[in-house]
């Protein structure tokens, strides 16, 4: 590592520090293969082998046979060239031909044999520049130059940060909601396409992105899995193995960080729990339970699509109810099957028709007579395939205008030619998968609060909406939980501890105590068990948590609440404490003066 030359290639292509962190600590990581602090340079060398001994034989060649060569000096004595002056000659020849002949003027011979090497150095570069260049557009060199920046920028980010496999439709969706919230995140993906799209997605902050394989563990260590300020794993991608993979890697080598997987059955997912505890997301089922929440509570399914939504989300419109008479599920694959269970434990009759063929018209036309679209209640296109499901419903409306349409839509670029064909309910996976994704890693208690929305029924979600927009605002307020122990809510130790604190007290503004703060409780969780939507005479006690929804200013205020004694004590109380040691002491002392001495 002397040759300044192969000093600059290792500090160009070198990975530093693998494996360890700015905080010194080693994690107990592989290291990635064809990473290793010599890679880079070792592939340059490789690939430049031949064209840099071209070089080097011509310089000796040159440098030798301009020692060999007789020359004269001043007097015309015979003389040769020593080693030093010919290498010295040879050496600036070789870049800044012109700066004339040493120590004397050449003779004739001389002068024809550094003609000869100077166009044979000019051959020899021309092949090594060439060579070079050549390299520099080859794929493998070019993947090892992103690599060694994508460590470079996993290194040093010194904010937490999430590791996202995949960069499919769920998790651009995702990534934007983070984006948004200013969450930082990682990119890996085995597709140069998708890799390439999140530069032009131009999010906010610089979002490193690599191309690879996730299920190669050394991979995942290069995208940050073992990287101190790494606060989670999530892993959407359509290919249920590369899901697993990650999931048993991340909890096996980071049992400590949450893990989001995606998956399409059921054997997969209890593979993913049986190497810890991932959060698993399986869209097969959540076409089914939207349509059940539907069914039961419109008001429902507008409020838990609302809070899983980015924050500032507008409110979805509140549907209608789903009718509950004869249902039609078209296509009997994987999604048909979980939702014609579901909708049948819902006690309604279901009639299938099978997919195959139902691009033909006549075939279709004969389907839906035997179906008998005519006098169904609603109709359901649940194929994977846009194209066929539009097809579907096209003949759905002809055979009954009046039919309650729902349908699967696979990719969101078609939403536009769903909405024109007149699609009563549309489902994407992609935007189920993230808006519960999100949900997850934007507040894990907002999951004790969402399933048991849809058994409040109707009337008690309706009021909940009506209270958050009165409360909040029209747009997704933003979720948070805050918990009253002894370090987080110091200003209401007293407080808690004699049990005489109100969730409506503690909801007060400091800016006046007569008015509420623009949040609301949307669960208490004590002891392991949760309460849904607490009234504002609820008793809190010591250790309690709080899931709250409200405006990022009434968060602040709540702050000040829980830890500055003088705001405690004017929002709780309606009362004044001292801030300052000094008026703290005087107050002591006059509250220790007898009355008849005042």
């Amino acid at each position: 590592m002397g040759n300044p030359l192969l000093v600059l290639w290792y500090r160009i292509f070198a990975v530093e520090d693998e494996g360890r962190h700015s905080d010194g600590v080693e994690r107990p990581l592989p290291e990635p293969p064809g990473q290793q602090p010599s890679a880079g340079i070792l592939l340059v060398l490789r690939r430049m082998r031949i064209p840099l001994i071209v070089l080097i034989v011509i310089f000796a060649v040159s440098v030798l046979g301009l020692t060999l060569v007789p020359g004269e000096d001043a007097q015309g004595r015979p003389t040769r060239l020593g080693i030093f002056e010919a290498f010295y000659f040879m050496s600036f020849t070789a870049t800044t031909i012109g700066l004339g002949e040493i120590p004397y003027t050449f003779t004739p011979a001389q002068r024809m044999w550094v003609t000869f090497a100077i166009f044979l150095s000019v051959i020899g570069w021309a092949y090594a520049v060439g060579s070079l260049l050549a390299l520099m557009q080859d794929r493998a060199f070019r993947r090892a130059l992103a690599r060694r920046l994508f460590a470079r920028k996993v290194a040093h980010l010194g904010e937490p940060f999430l590791l996202l496999v995949g960069y499919g439709n769920a998790t651009k969706r995702l990534a934007r909601s983070l984006d948004d919230m200013g969450r930082r995140f990682v990119v890996i993906d085995r597709d140069e396409n998708r890799v390439t799209g999140v530069d032009l997605d131009s999010y906010r902050a610089d979002t490193p992105a690599m191309l690879g394989d996730a299920r190669d563990t050394g991979n995942l260590a290069l995208a940050g899995l073992g990287h101190r300020h790494c606060e989670g794993v999530v892993a959407l991608t359509g290919n249920d193995e590369t899901n697993l993979d990650v999931a048993m890697t991340a909890s096996l080598l980071r049992p400590d960080l949450p893990v989001i997987a995606r998956t399409s059955s059921r054997e997969i997912a209890e593979r993913m729990h049986a190497f810890g505890d991932p959060e698993v997301v399986n869209p097969l089922d959540r076409f089914g339970d939207h349509l059940r929440i539907l069914l039961r509570s419109p008001s429902s399914y507008q409020l838990m699509v609302w809070l899983t939504s980015a924050p500032g989300s507008p409110l979805p419109p509140r549907r209608d109810v789903l009718p509950r008479g004869r249902w039609v599920v078209c296509g009997y694959g994987r999604f048909g099957r979980e939702l014609t269970a579901d909708l049948r434990a819902e006690g309604l009759e279901v009639t299938i028709v099978r997919a195959e063929g139902a691009d033909d018209e006549e075939t279709q036309h004969r389907a839906f007579a035997e179906a008998d679209v005519e006098h169904a209640a609603a109709f359901v296109a649940a194929t994977e395939d846009d194209m066929t499901n539009l097809w579907l419903v096209e003949g759905a409306r002809r055979a009954n205008p009046d039919v309650f349409v729902a349908t699967l839509q696979n990719r969101a670029a078609n939403a536009s030619l769903f909405d024109a064909v007149g699609v009563d309910f549309g489902m994407m996976p992609a935007e189920l998968i993230a808006h519960e994704a999100l949900a997850r890693l934007a507040n894990p208690v907002l999951m004790r609060f969402l399933p048991a929305v849809p058994r409040q029924g109707e009337e008690w979600s309706a009021g909940m909406v009506d209270r958050l927009v009165d409360r909040c605002g029209a747009g997704t307020p933003h979720l948070w939980r805050i918990r009253l122990t002894r370090e987080e809510a110091p200003a209401l130790l007293g407080r808690l501890t004699a049990g005489g604190l109100r969730v409506g007290d503690l909801l007060r503004s400091p800016q006046g105590r007569e008015r509420s703060l623009e949040a609301v409780a949307l669960a208490l969780l004590r002891d392991g068990t949760s309460v849904i939507a607490p009234d504002d005479d609820v008793v809190l006690n010591l250790d309690d948590q709080l899931l709250l929804a409200g405006r990022p200013g009434a968060r602040r205020a709540l702050d000040a609440t829980l830890t500055n004694e003088p705001t405690a004590a004017y929002v709780v109380d309606g009362g004044f404490a001292p801030s300052s040691w000094l008026w703290r002491r005087l107050s002591r002392r006059s509250s220790a003066v007898p009355k008849e001495h005042v």
